[in-house]
């Protein structure tokens, strides 16, 4: 039975960054710890957007879009949720000087109150998307006092069923429960949500009792972990690909029979099950090919020394300084991938080095460019829940998440195209021909579909696992007594 006065312990892969702003992944962890809502939610068992803090929408004309704002709803500091403030919690959004990858001018002209409970978005062409950029965690609403100061504070100003109360920078965040919640009773006291960027912490805290839930265990503890009576692991597949970044700028990189001499070096069967334990999948490209939007011409790439060879020789290059993998620990595997990698691609005479870094220390330096290569890993809808975000921000000229730094003029008309397509096979059609220029590009090694594992003590109630980690903590999420 579920005991009310109970808290619990969530352990998450990464901390906040940019003071709580809302365009930054601080919403990811302002939504997983129940405090920020959107006007819409992606529900992934249905796999559609559905209502949340707006019951309903319409598209009034080609590039408009209509939302009715719920009733009822009260922010945490007691003032209402209308129109207006929605208006102003998603311009403050649209106008950041780094724009959202779902939410921002080059797919959001503007937002404005009709009245006092309608929202009209316009957009720069049309845009059969809107409901889903809605859904983006990037577009959660904060009340008018959040953005009084010179930074967002989203302490007290949410809508959600918990309350931000205090923080300790970089380590971990309380919430109390919000007894003013719109969508009825919370069932849990509060929480703390733990930022440990360790998998092997996390799956050891989980396991002796320290934490509640540990978000997303790494492959080498799942089988202890499913050895203990007191905690189940889930898993749920997810739209995750382990990839090596390559920096298409830079040499040798930016020559393509290089990228494709890399990607022939790798044994990708070896990969999933050594390192993944089995619990990866080799990819086929930028897609699982379960996916609807993958082309039919997808296969995982064969491990081939001499056709490596070949391509380094068609590329004229020369062994000199190793090239530098940055192997991102918030993976705990990644450092396993790296040295598979490394020892790949010395077979083929391509020196390697190695280097960890926490994904906040290296983001700067790849956005600038300033890297070989990269190992992380992308969700492909994590910013809005359909390929097209990930498609523009990770592969266009001027995306806005491009690691790769790849252009290319033919790839642009594609995602141009797909940006304003209504029919959704037409669209899938063009999501899969975008798949197919990333892959005879080479842009980057994409090494194997992931799934999403979280644990959960067993004292944990109505728990549901997201795979995109969003919704952690609800309302709904309780523990029983000790």
């Amino acid at each position: 039975m579920a005991d009310t006065n109970q808290r619990i312990v969530i352990d998450n892969f990464r901390a906040p960054v940019a003071n709580w702003a809302l365009e930054s992944d601080s919403a990811y962890i302002l939504s997983l710890s129940g405090c920020l809502e959107t006007l819409t939610k992606y529900d992934s068992a249905q796999g559609k957007v559905v209502p949340f803090l707006a019951t309903e929408w319409k598209q009034v004309s080609p590039r408009e879009w209509d939302f009715t704002i719920r009733d009822g709803v009260k922010f945490q500091d007691g003032t209402e949720l209308n129109a207006e403030s929605v208006a102003a919690s998603l311009n403050s959004v649209l106008k950041a000087r780094v724009p959202a990858r779902a939410f921002g001018p080059s797919t959001v002209s503007s937002v404005v109150a009709t009245d006092a409970k309608t929202v009209r978005l316009t957009t720069p062409v049309e845009s059969p998307l809107v409901p889903f950029r809605l859904a983006s965690v990037n577009t959660g609403i904060l009340s008018p006092a959040a953005y009084k100061g010179e930074t967002v504070d989203p302490f007290g100003h949410c809508t959600g069923p918990f309350v931000p109360v205090s923080e300790k920078v970089k380590q971990s965040l309380t919430l109390d429960r919000n007894p003013n919640y719109w969508g009825g009773e919370v069932k849990l006291a509060g929480a703390e949500v733990r930022f440990i960027t360790d998998g092997a912490t996390r799956a050891a805290q989980v396991q002796t009792g320290e934490a509640d839930i540990s978000l997303s265990i790494p492959a080498s503890s799942v089988s202890s972990l499913e050895k203990a009576s007191d905690v189940s692991v889930l898993k749920a597949d997810s739209q995750r690909t382990a990839t090596l970044y390559m920096n298409n700028a830079r040499a040798p990189f930016n020559n393509v029979d290089f990228r494709r001499a890399v990607r022939s070096a790798l044994d990708l069967d070896s990969l999933a099950a050594s390192v993944y334990e089995g619990a990866a999948l080799p990819s086929t490209g930028p897609f699982a090919a379960t996916e609807p939007w993958a082309s039919s011409a997808s296969s995982s790439p064969k491990q081939n020394f001499d056709e490596a060879r070949k391509l380094l020789e068609q590329a004229g290059y020369t062994a000199g300084r190793p090239l530098e993998i940055l192997a991102i620990v918030e993976r705990a595997e990644f450092a396993d991938v790296a040295t598979v990698i490394q020892d790949n691609l010395k077979s083929i005479g391509v020196p390697v080095s190695i280097t960890s870094k926490e994904s906040v220390a290296a983001e700067a330096d790849v956005l600038a460019g300033n890297y070989d290569m990269l190992l992380s890993q992308r969700n492909r809808l994590i910013d809005i829940a359909d390929p097209i975000g990930f498609l523009t921000a990770d592969y266009t000229c001027k995306g806005t998440y491009n690691l790769s730094h790849f252009c290319n003029v033919e790839y642009d008309q594609v995602i141009a195209e797909a940006t304003t397509a209504s029919n959704t096979e037409e669209r899938y059609k063009l999501y899969a021909r975008a798949g197919e220029i990333l892959n005879d590009q080479a842009v980057n090694a994409w090494l194997v579909n992931q799934q999403a594992t979280d644990a959960v003590r067993s004292n944990v109630l109505s728990y549901v696992q997201d795979p995109l980690s969003r919704y952690v903590l609800t309302a709904e999420t309780a523990k029983s007594g000790s």
